[in-house]
């Protein structure tokens, strides 16, 4: 399996250090999330595991073969990290023998600051295969110097915020420490999204920062759109190829790899792949099965009413205003 496994045990901090972190959070606005722990207004973006964020900030050296997955939390995440993996690894696991088989994404590509620096703020990383393709939700402003100064490739994936909210929604519903979070707080839930007091967000300022920066350095930053990749998969994963400068080759086409590659990534391969292995757990409070729910485009009318509905539109529309970016 192509992913990280030796991350060492957690450090304990210098107290000089555990100070100087203690003071910055007093120093923050801060929210409590529906498990209790706080998020901190930090950068421009409200932080959850801001011990972690400081970690991964600070230490994290990127190297200019490294590809980031990036993204607010319930874009489709979990479809991208095995897109990518499957266009990286194609040489070495061909679909039929792909580790996607029997691994979710999340372990295959792993989430930086709620995986790998939870459980170290100096994670042994020498180990993985070049290129190592790691997850990220923090915004582009937040990410550390050494990837924002290195050759190494950003690919960002954007959903509709009606179907991200639903979607987030629902997903956190299903954590086993969300235990205040009621099926009857929708509208709650939706006034929190609209003023950006969710985990990563504001949603608007998250997308508009690596938007930004497609346009402006697009050999660098890949922007993708889950609609898109909905509609056209063949057409999105040879723009990923190329981006990633291993363009499918005209056999690697005419055998079929490329639609392979889609079947073997599939909203309900994944989801069939996830069922032996209900148990398994990438994050200790959410089963694996738990990535996948319907990973349908428009599902957000079942939930949202048209007031609702407008309040987004009318937010988004402003906030996108000028910038030359489409809501699907």
């Amino acid at each position: 399996m192509d992913c990280f496994e030796n991350i060492s045990k957690t450090q304990n901090k210098p107290k000089n250090l555990e100070n100087e972190l203690t003071q910055l959070k007093q120093s923050l606005p801060k929210e409590l999330w529906f498990n209790g722990t706080p998020m901190y207004l930090y950068q421009g973006f409200w932080a959850p595991k801001l011990d972690s964020i400081l970690a991964f900030q600070n230490h994290f050296q990127a190297h200019d073969t490294d590809v980031f997955i990036t993204s607010s939390r319930k874009t489709g995440t979990t479809w991208l990290k095995s897109l990518v993996y499957a266009i990286c690894n194609r040489q070495n696991h061909p679909p039929s023998e792909s580790p996607l088989l029997c691994h979710n994404p999340h372990e295959l590509v792993p989430q930086l600051e709620s995986t790998i620096y939870t459980k170290s703020e100096f994670p042994d990383l020498c180990k993985g295969k070049c290129p190592r393709l790691f997850g990220t939700h923090v915004p582009y402003q937040a990410l550390p110097t050494s990837i924002k100064v290195s050759k190494c490739k950003i690919i960002y994936i954007f959903r509709n915020p009606l179907d991200t909210m639903i979607s987030s929604w629902k997903f956190y519903q299903n954590v086993s420490d969300n235990k205040t979070l009621k099926p009857e707080m929708l509208d709650l839930y939706a006034d929190m999204f609209c003023d950006g007091k969710m985990p990563f967000s504001p949603f608007e300022d998250h997308v508009s920062g690596y938007w930004k920066k497609s346009l402006e350095i697009p050999e660098k930053v890949l922007f993708v759109k889950y609609e898109d990749l909905k509609d056209g998969p063949v057409t999105e994963l040879k723009r990923m190829a190329d981006f990633l400068q291993c363009p499918f080759t005209t056999e690697e086409e005419e055998t079929g790899l490329i639609d392979d590659i889609v079947n073997l990534c599939s909203f309900e391969k994944l989801k069939q792949v996830s069922e032996p292995n209900k148990s398994a757990k990438v994050y200790s409070t959410i089963q694996n099965d738990g990535f996948y729910r319907k990973g349908v485009v428009g599902d957000w009318v079942n939930f949202m009413s048209p007031s609702m509905a407008e309040r987004f539109n009318t937010i988004m529309a402003k906030k996108f205003s000028g910038s030359g970016f489409m809501l699907p």
